[in-house]
């Protein structure tokens, strides 16, 4: 079983590893780039809580060199879609198409055990390949989400393209397609079915499942001064920005930040937003410690979906004529 899942799955495999390091190729040399430009500007000491004078500039120039870069990373999102619907959909679906599987589940080799062997040799792969990529890219990453706040590593799409989350979703993408093509033995409509079902099951996650993964922070600030400078939040999750009065009573989205009483400065929302002694900004966030605890709650989601999916497709091979 093992030589013939290399014999059949071995091209797919090769082109796999062709494309992570064609991939690699483009981020090693600009990852290191961005490195370099990070310290040659300084911006090291910006992340701190009281970066030094100049960094806004700073990240401006480093934003206007490399910002373009955070366009890759959003075309990174669509790789483990592709896994499930070039991998996972025709692993079935073909044999069934073909005619195949009558000749191979009728040489001594159970359907459970086929299943079971070509699962796991793939999910192996997989697993590898994901891992690979998913650390890698967080490597390159780092400079901008640090450069950009709407870029932070818990940004939507960019929390998606790092660290071990890639392997729950491409795990999940190839279980989800050996699932479709169980369900619809061909292998066109499994490729539409599984990329149908990963972005409905990947958008419900990201909006509805992963702000609840941990009870989120609340954080208050005063109106006057508050958080300032680069880089302002270090890259905190942002759920909810308003302006309150010193009673609670909500003023107005985002946030106002008023120079402090006695500096010699008016501040104009005092005036338009009709604030009294006591307002304070309300945040509402998941703290950027947590990327990692998210990741792995992800993580760990997707996998256990994958886990049901094999779960009932091995099942489902029973009724398979």
């Amino acid at each position: 079983m093992i030589w013939l899942t290399w014999r059949q799955h071995r091209r797919q495999l090769l082109v796999t590893v062709a494309a992570l390091a064609a991939l690699f190729a483009v981020l090693l040399p600009t990852g290191l780039a961005m490195r370099s430009a990070v310290s040659r500007l300084g911006l090291e000491a910006c992340a701190g809580a009281t970066p030094p004078p100049g960094c806004g500039m700073r990240a401006d120039q480093f934003l206007n060199d490399y910002g373009a870069m955070a366009l890759v990373a959003v075309l990174l999102v669509v790789l483990p879609p592709l896994v499930g619907v070039f991998w996972g959909a025709p692993l079935i679906a073909r044999e069934v198409e073909q005619g195949t599987h009558r000749m191979i589940w009728t040489q001594g080799v159970s359907r459970r055990r086929w299943a079971l062997v070509k699962l796991g040799l793939i999910g192996a792969a997989v697993t590898a390949l994901a891992t690979a990529y998913g650390l890698g890219v967080a490597w390159w990453y780092a400079p901008l989400s640090g450069a950009d706040a709407d870029q932070a590593r818990f940004a939507r799409l960019f929390f998606d393209i790092q660290g071990v989350a890639p392997v729950g979703h491409t795990l999940f993408a190839v279980a989800l397609g050996v699932a479709c093509g169980a369900l619809l033995p061909r292998v066109v409509p499994a490729m539409a079915a599984t990329l149908a079902a990963f972005i409905g099951v990947r958008l419900a996650v990201t909006f509805l499942a992963r702000p609840r993964f941990m009870d989120p922070k609340v954080e208050t600030t005063s109106v006057y001064g508050g958080k300032l400078g680069w880089n302002a939040g270090g890259g905190d999750w942002v759920l909810a920005k308003e302006v309150r009065q010193a009673d609670g009573t909500v003023v107005t989205g985002g946030m106002v930040r008023c120079p402090p009483p006695g500096a010699g400065e008016r501040c104009g929302a005092e005036t338009e937003l009709g604030l009294r002694p006591g307002a304070y900004n309300y945040e509402l966030l998941q703290p950027a410690d947590r990327f990692w605890a998210f990741q792995w709650i992800e993580t760990g989601l997707f996998v256990a979906l994958a886990a049901l999916l094999i779960w009932w497709t091995v099942r489902r091979l029973r009724r398979v004529a």
